[in-house]
């Protein structure tokens, strides 16, 4: 009766400081979502309509749930503003900004996601943000993101289906990400990697893993085990298509693999996951998600509206300097106006007038050309040049869909080759068609071969005034024998080429 009578005096002590500091957060993060609005909207926009993100619908309601759980254990404690938590609201704002300038959405939506986090511990305090510790981590989930590792997904589940092939005694031959079998080939798409089911299985087990148990050893190796099973299960199942169309034909393979994997195959995973685990579920199900004496022995008194507002203030001002900066930078104009893309001649190749049936997409690009090429005997090459008068979301060198493969078609990235100075070397396949490409990219007078120098070039070039003009050189060659490489003959090409950088430059005709 008298701890009864202490928790609820502790609660009615507590609930004094809950109305202003829940009022003071909904304004923080509303500014946030309209400020932000944009990328807010792109974000719900990839949760809608993008097969790897669709369980982010259901994070934002299991969230709510979470926290309407702790909602007894939460009343007892008292919300006290953190204001140190500004600094963080400012250094989230400045990672939207560096998602901004450097045209990296992933870090403009993390930004999101983190600040409305780090707004909890702003308004509430570290004791209620402790309390809700796990929430706030489950929170990330809504970050779509994950996409990234797709390549590294598809080698994974090639490597495992070649192996299995081997075992059951199919002759099998892998070029990449392609499997050719005795009646028929295959290739291991972007969306056969298995990364929407890997992403989404994350998720599931950490949650799992929480409610059902309460060692760490145990939610660890829960998790792990849930990735690996993925991975693994995703590899069975593109092996159980090749041994169907082995057995049938390769279309009625295609049908059956979209029934099972969409329905049926990673349901059963699902299950045979938490049948696995259950035997070690350590957690009874009315187990508190935490102990309030533990975390506030003794109930401070609560935060006076104006404290609460001060903090909301301060961390509004804080979060805004970043996107105002961004805001600010974003009208520079660029640097040139480029009318045209005048491809150079070079030594000993004859350009001619028919071209090739492929060529790089770039959407937003301010100017581009692409041309044949032929030396002495005849051996054609493709030399492709795209610039960027100045580089944003709607028209960046480095971004969704944007290189090598056009969309809408069937080429498709191969593997990548052994890179020449300042550059890449990639193959693409269409059908029986393969091409060798050396692609160069030039960023903030920078010439590099890595996405990821490009951004960070980028990045420079838009937030410390470099150069705005951004541009891409590519040479590429079909081979006249699928086993021949066409690098050869590129790399001849490059070196008659002369200077890449130069040769981008050069190419641009201003208005």
């Amino acid at each position: 009766m008298n701890d009864m009578s202490e928790f609820e005096t502790r609660a009615a002590a507590a609930g004094r400081g809950w109305q202003s500091a829940i009022i003071a957060w909904v304004v923080v993060a509303a500014t946030i979502l309209v400020l932000l609005r944009k990328d807010v909207a792109h974000i719900f926009d990839l949760w809608w309509n993008t097969d790897t993100f669709g369980h982010c619908l259901l994070i934002p309601p299991i969230l709510a749930y979470l926290v309407w759980q702790r909602r007894s254990e939460l009343a007892v404690l008292t919300p006290r503003p953190w204001y140190p938590a500004a600094i963080l609201m400012l250094i989230g704002g400045a990672g939207w900004l560096v998602g901004e300038a450097s045209g990296v959405a992933l870090l403009r939506h993390t930004a999101v996601v983190g600040l409305l986090i780090v707004s909890v511990p702003l308004v509430f305090g570290l004791t209620v943000s402790r309390g809700l510790a796990f929430v706030l981590f489950f929170a990330l989930f809504m970050i779509p993101a994950g996409e990234e590792l797709v390549p590294i997904l598809q080698t994974l589940t090639a490597a495992i289906c070649i192996k299995l092939l081997e075992w059951s005694g199919i002759p099998a031959f892998i070029d990449g990400v392609f499997i050719a079998i005795p009646n028929g080939s295959f290739e291991v798409a972007e969306a056969c990697s298995g990364v929407r089911f890997l992403i989404a299985m994350i998720a599931f087990s950490v949650l799992v893993a929480h409610l059902c148990f309460k060692r760490w050893t145990r939610r660890i190796l829960f998790v792990l085990s849930a990735i690996a099973l993925s991975i693994l299960a995703n590899g069975i199942r593109a092996f159980g298509t090749i041994y169907i169309s082995h057995l049938t034909t390769p279309g009625f393979a295609a049908g059956v693999d979209h029934i099972i994997y969409g329905w049926i195959f990673f349901a059963i995973v699902m299950f045979l996951l938490v049948a696995a685990g259950w035997p070690f579920f350590d957690r009874p199900v009315d187990d508190p998600a935490f102990d309030p004496a533990q975390l506030q022995p003794a109930p401070p008194a609560p935060a006076a509206p104006r404290a609460v507002a001060t903090a909301a203030a301060i961390g509004i001002v804080a979060m805004i300097a970043g996107p105002l900066y961004g805001f600010a930078v974003a009208n520079r104009d660029p640097d040139t106006v480029t009318a045209s893309i005048a491809l150079p001649d070079v030594p000993g190749w004859q350009r001619i007038e028919s071209g090739p049936d492929w060529q790089p997409h770039y959407k937003g690009v301010s100017a581009q050309a692409i041309a044949r090429y032929v030396d002495g005997e005849g051996q054609p090459v493709d030399l492709y040049i795209g610039v960027f008068d100045r580089q944003t979301e709607d028209g960046e060198l480095v971004g969704y869909k944007q290189g090598l493969l056009p969309p809408e078609t069937d080429w498709s990235w191969a593997r990548n080759e052994k890179a020449p100075p300042g550059g890449r070397a990639q193959q693409i396949k269409n059908g029986g068609t393969v091409r060798d490409n050396w692609q160069f990219l030039l960023v903030n007078g920078k010439l590099t071969g890595s996405d990821y120098v490009a951004k960070i070039e980028g990045l420079k070039s838009r937030l410390l005034g470099g150069e705005t003009l951004a541009g891409t050189l590519v040479i590429s060659a079909d081979r006249r024998d699928e086993l021949v490489s066409a690098m050869p003959v590129i790399e001849r090409f490059a070196k008659a080429l002369g200077p890449v950088d130069t040769a981008i430059e050069t190419a641009t005709v201003e208005r």
